[in-house]
C-alpha cells in the first residue's frame, strides 16, 4: 500500500521538476532572443542623441552613459527620485511606479526611470543641472568609527580632483562586484563636509544588517582603497532667509545638518540656530565636541541632544524622550522659523506634525528623507 502511494507522487514530483525545468530554459531563451531589443536611440532634451543596446533600465543605460540621474535606493524603486520625463517610447505606466507618480506627474508623461525598460527608440527630458554631475575616482584616506554602526569614511578625489558642491548636498558611492552582489551597485549618502574643501569629500555612513553598500563600507573598505562616486545632488539646501533655525537629525542624518553648520560657522552666517539630535542610549551619541566647539564659534547656536531609552550606566543628565517630545517641550511658537530635517520617513513624518502643531508653516520646513 506504500509502495502504491509513493511512486505516483514520485511521478508528480518528477514532473513537476521537469516542467520547472523547461520553462527556465525557456525563460532564459526568451531573454536572449525577445529581450534582445538592439540598437535603441534615445533623443535628450531635442539637442543630443545617444545610440544604445537595449533592455536595460532607462536610469543604467544613461548612467552609462554618463548621464546620472539621481536616486536613493540604487534603483530598486523604493525612493522615488529617479524621475523623468518621457515623451515618447515609455509604453505604458508600470504598477511598480504607480505610488511615486501623482495624478498631475502622470499626465505630464513622468516616469519612474529605474523601473522603465529601454526597448524602443525613445525622446525624454533631463533638467539641465544634471549636467554637470559627474563622476570621481576617489581614494580612502580614513575610515573612522563614530558609532557602533556608524563610519566617517574620508575620499581624497583623484579625477578630476575637486568637486563644487553645496552644504547638504548627497553623492552616490558605486560599490564593486563581492560577495553580496553579482554586479555593480550603488547607494546615496550626504556629504558631512564643508563645501570650502573641494578635494575630499567626507560621508557618515550607517551599518545595515545584509546592506550590500553598508557591509562592503563596514567590513571590507579598506584604506587606500579605491571607490567611485558620482554627484553633486539634491536640494536639501540652507534658504537665504534670515529666519531662525531649527535643525533636527538623527543617526547618520548629522552629515548634511553638520555640513550646513561648518558652512554657515565658515561664511559668518549668524542665525539663531538649534539643532535637536535624537538617538537612543549614549553610545548612539557622536560628534559631540564638534557640536560643543560650534556652540563656541557661531552665534546663537545651541546643540540638543536627547536619548528615547538611555541605559543606567550612561548616568544622562540631558533631555530624553522621543526627538519630537523633546523639539515640542523647546519650541512653542514656530510661525517665524525654518526647519531641516534628516533621518528616517517615519521620524521626519512625526516632526512635521510636531512643527505644523505649533504653527511652523509647511513651506518652511526642509527635508531630507532616508530611503
Amino acid at each position: 500500500m506504500f509502495a502504491a502511494f509513493i511512486f505516483p507522487f514520485l511521478i508528480a514530483v518528477g514532473t513537476m521538476c521537469a516542467i520547472s525545468g523547461i520553462l527556465a530554459i525557456l525563460m532564459v531563451i526568451a531573454d536572449a532572443t525577445i529581450g534582445n531589443y538592439g540598437t535603441v536611440k534615445i533623443a535628450i532634451n531635442e539637442d543630443k542623441t545617444l545610440e544604445v543596446e537595449g533592455g536595460r533600465s532607462l536610469l543604467i543605460t544613461l548612467k552609462d552613459e554618463e548621464v546620472f540621474i539621481p536616486s536613493a535606493c540604487g534603483g530598486r524603486g523604493s525612493c522615488g527620485l529617479c524621475k523623468l520625463k518621457v515623451m515618447e517610447g515609455g509604453g505604458d505606466i508600470l504598477p511598480t511606479e504607480l505610488s511615486w507618480l501623482n495624478p498631475t506627474e502622470r499626465k505630464q508623461n513622468v516616469r519612474l526611470s529605474c523601473q522603465l525598460k529601454v526597448k524602443n527608440d525613445m525622446r525624454i527630458r533631463v533638467p539641465e543641472e544634471l549636467f554637470n554631475v559627474k563622476q570621481f575616482r576617489t581614494r580612502v584616506i580614513s575610515l573612522r568609527d563614530l558609532t557602533h554602526d556608524i563610519k566617517e569614511v574620508r575620499l581624497k578625489l583623484l579625477e578630476p580632483d575637486s568637486i563644487h558642491f553645496k552644504a547638504g548636498q548627497y553623492v552616490q558611492v558605486e560599490v564593486p562586484e563581492y560577495e553580496l552582489t553579482d554586479e555593480p551597485v550603488y547607494r546615496t549618502y550626504s556629504m558631512s563636509s564643508e563645501p570650502f574643501a573641494t578635494d575630499e569629500v567626507e560621508l557618515e555612513i550607517r551599518y545595515v544588517p545584509e546592506g550590500i553598500c553598508t557591509t562592503f563600507v563596514h567590513k571590507h573598505l579598506k584604506e587606500g582603497d579605491e571607490l567611485t562616486i558620482n554627484g553633486p545632488y539634491g536640494e536639501f539646501l540652507r534658504s537665504d532667509t534670515t529666519r531662525p533655525m531649527i535643525c533636527i537629525a538623527g543617526g547618520s542624518g548629522m552629515a548634511p545638518i553638520k555640513s550646513i553648520l561648518m558652512d554657515m560657522n565658515r561664511n559668518h552666517i549668524n542665525r539663531k540656530t538649534r539643532y535637536f539630535f535624537g538617538a537612543r542610549s549614549k553610545r548612539d551619541l557622536f560628534l559631540l565636541d564638534d557640536m560643543r566647539q560650534l556652540e563656541k564659534e557661531l552665534p546663537d547656536f545651541r546643540f540638543i541632544p536627547a536619548l528615547s531609552e538611555p541605559e543606567p550606566e550612561d548616568q544622562w543628565n540631558g533631555e530624553t524622550g522621543l526627538i519630537t517630545e523633546v523639539v515640542d517641550r523647546h519650541i512653542k511658537d514656530a510661525s517665524d522659523m525654518e526647519a531641516y530635517l534628516c533621518g528616517s520617513p517615519l521620524m521626519i513624518d512625526a516632526c512635521i506634525e510636531t512643527l505644523k502643531k505649533n504653527n511652523m508653516p509647511e513651506e518652511n520646513i526642509f527635508y531630507d528623507k532616508f530611503a
